[in-house]
């Protein structure tokens, strides 16, 4: 949950008001419950926290307002720390980054405010009484009662038929599951039912999945995921993103329990979700982005855009100026981070990945290093940039973790051919079978027999041509082998000039320079 969001979105802010009208908002002697409270709080008692917290936050906002201009359409603004802000959202974004110690401590007097007053807390518990469903999932532990009724459709209808009348979902959500165990065998229960393939992560900090199947079958998915109690709450309908595909984008269904969903390497224990970086809306990082190209050639830019994701993903597509770190998984990305702090030291980041996972917890860490002025991250990720932004400052295709490599919503092509350098974008698996890596050849390039990525792999599969009984080869390659591990940027972000090679001839392969080690690609992977 972004942490400007509007935090009496459906409750009775006034009613609020009115219930705390006694609670002195500058009474600085409570606890912080950020500490020593949320830690004594039992299960019960964190959903009056997260209640207590919104309540703690609108009443501040809300001692904030003056009245606003007389030609004004709007009727009220806010004034704090000396600035005006005309939005709801602008003074939001300021409390959530500036007042962060005064909410704890208001926080902290809501929730002795909640002890005291009985009708509060009776309607509290109340609200949960009155949810059957919830009362049901907490004492029927069956799978099968969490399944779909699918006895009115015909197995025609639940099984895609190629990518045509199939659909792909990219979801998340971040919450706190307290067995992991169950969820992994109802998901894969679920899946199977309506014919599903694809991965889904799960762990104690929540799931994350990526599913094809029949529109059908992904729409009853939804259903069922913002119904089930677990994530109704937590999700809704614009938490999934979708883009053409199908079950055949999967070679198979893969439900796991791990210890993070998505693998930054970090336990989550010690990198929490709960403290991200500022979520912005498509249009508002759009707004952002446009500033920060606007200032491109200004010495003191004091803003980096950063692409967090791999580099074979970013190669092939990404938001123009960013800064794109050469590294092959995302488990690389704090010490990449580490490595590069001065870098971001009093610098604004705009963050970025394909659905907004990883951001998640790639913003928390970069925040916990506390050298950045800000940071903020796109909420729903490239993906629900592009719906509403197909032709904005984000180039090139969008690359995507099942076979069919990439999405494209523009016409751009920002990467070339590894051989003869001419635009291309689509990637191919190295042809040497033990190889993972992925390549770009233009089909010039690869009626030329240049189909492997580098020179170790085009050595590999012509033994294997020669000799097919001979044992497998080490999947490694020239190109991981050259690869350091973490890149460290050169001062203002600009990379050392590689002097071009010529192309090669017919049946010679040319070996991977620096530079061309960025178009060596390895077999996706969300590690």
């Amino acid at each position: 949950m972004p942490s400007f969001t509007s935090p009496d979105q459906g409750d009775d802010l006034e009613a609020c008001v009115l219930r705390f009208s006694d609670l002195d908002l500058k009474d600085t002697r409570l606890i912080n419950p950020s500490s020593g409270l949320k830690a004594e709080l039992d299960v019960s008692t964190k959903k009056k926290y997260s209640f207590a917290k919104k309540k703690a936050f609108a009443l501040f906002v809300k001692t904030k307002e003056v009245p606003a201009r007389p030609f004004e359409c709007k009727e009220k603004w806010w004034k704090c720390c000396q600035q005006l802000f005309r939005d709801r959202i602008s003074i939001h974004r300021h409390v959530a980054t500036q007042h962060d110690d005064e909410i704890c401590h208001q926080t902290a007097s809501v929730l002795k405010q909640l002890a005291v007053t009985p009708n509060t807390s009776k309607s509290l518990k109340s609200e949960d009484s009155r949810n059957p469903l919830k009362e049901y999932f907490t004492y029927n532990r069956e799978v099968s009662a969490w399944l779909p009724d699918i006895s009115c459709f015909s197995p025609d209808e639940l099984i895609s038929q190629g990518s045509d009348g199939g659909e792909v979902l990219l979801y998340y959500c971040y919450r706190d599951l307290e067995d992991p165990h169950w969820v992994c065998a109802w998901q894969t229960a679920l899946c199977q039912h309506l014919s599903l393939t694809g991965k889904v992560r799960i762990a104690t900090e929540g799931i994350n999945g990526t599913v094809g199947g029949s529109k059908l079958a992904t729409r009853l998915y939804v259903e069922v995921m913002l119904s089930c109690p677990l994530f109704k709450d937590y999700m809704c309908e614009d938490d999934f993103k979708t883009s053409k595909g199908g079950a055949c984008c999967f070679p198979e269904l893969r439900v796991g329990v791990f210890e993070e969903i998505v693998p930054m390497g970090i336990s989550p224990n010690k990198i929490s979700y709960k403290k991200p970086g500022i979520h912005l809306s498509p249009g508002e990082f759009h707004k952002e982005v446009e500033e920060f190209l606007s200032q491109a050639n200004e010495e003191q830019n004091d803003t980096i855009l950063l692409d967090c994701r791999n580099f074979y993903e970013s190669k092939i597509g990404r938001f123009q100026g960013c800064l794109a770190p050469d590294i092959r998984k995302f488990s690389y990305f704090p010490s990449y981070i580490d490595k590069n702090l001065e870098l971001f030291r009093e610098k604004k980041v705009l963050m970025y990945c394909t659905g907004g996972i990883r951001c998640e917890r790639g913003s928390a860490y970069l925040k916990a290093k506390g050298v950045c002025k800000e940071v903020f991250q796109l909420k729903g990720g490239i993906h629900k940039y592009l719906e509403e932004f197909p032709d904005g400052f984000y180039k090139g295709k969008l690359f995507v973790f099942d076979e069919r490599y990439a999405l494209s919503y523009n016409s751009d092509i920002v990467s070339e051919c590894s051989y003869c350098g001419a635009p291309w974008d689509q990637y191919k698996l190295c042809s040497t079978p033990q190889c993972r890596q992925l390549i770009l050849a233009c089909p010039a390039c690869q009626r030329q027999g240049f189909t492997a990525c580098c020179v170790t792999c085009q050595d590999k599969g012509r033994r294997l041509a020669l000799s097919p009984t001979q044992s497998s080869f080490k999947e490694e390659c020239e190109c991981t082998a050259r690869r350091p591990r973490i890149p460290s940027e050169l001062p203002q972000q600009v990379r050392l000039p590689v002097s071009p090679r010529p192309r090669p001839g017919v049946g010679e392969h040319r070996p991977c320079s620096r530079e061309r080690q960025q178009q060596d690609f390895p077999r996706p992977s969300q590690s």
